[in-house]
């Protein structure tokens, strides 16, 4: 039972996530929400690329490091 409410503990309830979405569409409209999605999915496609390409760095540069 305990280890449940820690995995429930993050997440938001349905009523919550209801206001969140009603707030969306009042702040933005039902015509901007998906371009916003499109801008955030953008957004975190950029981000994992920027890390894959980091973590690919530094691998290069322990490899030159473990070399010398």
């Amino acid at each position: 039972m305990i280890s449940l409410n820690i995995f429930l503990l993050g997440m938001p309830s349905p009523l919550s996530m209801a206001l969140i979405v009603g707030a969306l569409l009042l702040l933005f409209g039902g015509k901007k929400i998906p371009e916003l999605m499109k801008g955030i999915g953008g957004g975190i496609k950029e981000f994992k690329k920027a890390t894959k390409d980091e973590e690919k760095e530094a691998k290069k540069d322990e490899k030159l490091e473990e070399g010398n």
